[in-house]
């Protein structure tokens, strides 16, 4: 590899933004865009009523609602830095996006809300981060508004999460009474509300204000020199080491919304973030600076440009360089095809990528080749990268077009939303009726409000509940044995399915018939 492309490769940052929903992560990604020059303007979702909204909300229900709903990627330059942000959803019945996601960065940035601190899809998150040990940066949001004792806050995020935590700054003060940070790593004080020139104060080797200065009349003062005493005394040791490991996570206090403390964290976080990783495939370890190219799709997406019904392939670059109009070998067919087609995100803005390295993502125009999970190369060996995990299933519904004259549309819908991985898609065995099967409900209302805006299709769903869906390894199987509470169905792939009313119906079936093999996909996924 040349030395201009090794440099470029580790100058890249990539990594994925992670939180409950509300914590303020899309606020903090617009920031971050600001600080990158990709926007001249954060719309934030509370700039609503203002017409704005924010760049990573690009999708209509998501401006609708002032929520993530899908998985969006951005792309700026920092310091010398190529820094790729994917933002997540949030909401908990979007977790499986988020979770292939997550295979597709370096680190994590995890946001918490101050006055709420750790919460439940925040938990699930890092433990997905965990099992993964990727480094995981912290940023406690929403200073500027009275929240939990910021020690409560570290007690909880060490005790909940079980990980040793290294606080970067300290806040000084919260709510009305919020003067700024105590900064530990660049020893200084930032200062909320100053004037850029007045903004920082310089601190002496004791960590103190040298000389006559306001706030040192302040108690708020000593209470900070108190609470940062007691830190470098009893608190964890820095360590790079363990930053780069994922054993100890950095945490950082600022306000997203009114951009304190973010230009800071942002600094400090290229300094320590990996550059891209080594990933795992059917060949051992492939590094990110070797020569061949070789990547994987964890995302595809129809209709980011409604007016031309494309679809867009996401694909992580592991190793060497892409260009544009390549030649690559798709690994699940074994055909070779050219990559013409090419785009770089700002959101739903784009545009034509010629070329791109390891740890950048890019998008690719899909005709309907690509899977979740494809890995392509352009070397002589052929290999795949780890499989993505398929989340099974918990709530099913039987779909219809409202209008059988719209028949054709609706099967192009469903088919192309279906491939995006968010819904599954099932056909019972006797009577061919469609049903989806979804991880929470908001992901049926989201399919249904983009079979009408994007395919002009209004559907009627009606509920089948809450299912426990076991795939058969059998090749044949008697359909006879298809009852109501053990629905067979196949999916998409021909696979055949049961939809069990419940536990006590699973385990009947199972006494009944023990030469049925069947298995849950995500089982195979945790190991």
């Amino acid at each position: 590899m040349s030395s201009k492309l090794h440099d470029e490769v580790l100058a890249r940052r990539t990594f994925a933004i992670i939180s409950h929903p509300d914590a303020g992560k899309t606020t903090l990604t617009e920031k971050l865009l600001l600080f990158g020059g990709a926007i001249r303007d954060a719309g934030t979702v509370k700039a609503k009523k203002t017409g704005k909204f924010a760049t990573s909300d690009w999708m209509e229900i998501e401006k609708q609602r002032g929520i993530s709903v899908t998985s969006s990627v951005m792309q700026f330059d920092y310091q010398g830095n190529r820094v790729n942000i994917l933002d997540t959803p949030g909401h908990q019945d979007f977790s499986e996006d988020t979770y292939r996601t997550l295979t597709a960065v370096d680190s994590a940035v995890m946001i918490i809300d101050s006055a709420k601190g750790i919460e439940a899809q925040t938990l699930k998150l890092f433990k997905v981060c965990r099992m993964r040990g990727i480094p995981i940066f912290t940023f406690i949001n929403k200073l500027d508004r009275q929240g939990k004792n910021p020690l409560e806050l570290l007690a909880e995020l060490e005790e909940v999460l079980g990980i040793e935590s290294y606080p970067m700054n300290w806040p000084i003060g919260m709510g009305k009474e919020f003067y700024g940070i105590y900064d530990r790593f660049y020893k200084r004080i930032e200062q909320f509300r100053a004037n850029e020139e007045d903004r920082f104060i310089s601190l002496n080797e004791q960590g103190e204000i040298d000389g006559e200065h306001p706030l040192k009349a302040s108690s708020l003062y000593d209470q900070t020199l108190e609470e940062v005493l007691l830190l470098n005394e009893a608190g964890n040791e820095f360590s790079k080491e363990k930053i780069a490991d994922g054993t100890l996570i950095p945490v950082f206090f600022g306000s997203a919304l009114t951009n304190f403390g973010v230009q800071t964290f942002l600094e400090t976080y290229l300094q320590f973030a990996p550059p891209p990783q080594p990933r795992h495939s059917t060949s051992g370890e492939i590094d990110p600076l070797s020569n061949e190219f070789s990547g994987f799709i964890f995302k595809i997406q129809a209709n980011m440009n409604p007016a031309h019904r494309d679809r867009i392939a996401f694909l992580r670059i592991c190793s060497g360089k892409f260009e544009r109009g390549m030649s690559v070998n798709l690994a699940r067919t074994g055909k070779q095809m050219k990559l013409a087609q090419s785009t770089q995100f700002m959101a739903d803005d784009r545009s034509t990528v010629e070329e791109a390295v390891s740890g950048d993502i890019i998008g690719l125009y899909d005709p309907g080749l690509y899977q979740i999970g494809d890995t392509l190369t352009s070397g002589k060996e052929s290999f795949q990268y780890d499989k993505l995990p398929q989340f099974t299933p918990e709530l099913f519904v039987r779909v219809t077009a409202k209008n059988v004259m719209k028949q054709k549309h609706f099967h192009k819908g469903i088919q192309q939303l279906v491939q995006e991985g968010a819904i599954q898609l099932f056909k019972t065995v006797k009577s061919e009726e469609y049903l989806l099967g979804a991880v929470g409900q908001l992901q049926f209302e989201v399919f249904e409000h983009r079979m009408k805006n994007e395919y002009n299709v209004e559907v009627l769903m009606e509920r089948v509940g809450n299912k426990i869906a076991r795939w058969v390894e059998n090749e044949q199987i008697d359909e006879n044995l298809s009852s109501s509470r053990s629905l067979l169905v196949h999916d998409r792939y021909e696979k055949k399915v049961f939809l069990f009313e419940n536990d006590f119906a699973l385990r009947w079936f199972q006494e009944k018939n023990p030469n049925i093999k069947l298995y849950n996909p995500m089982d195979s996924a945790d190991e």
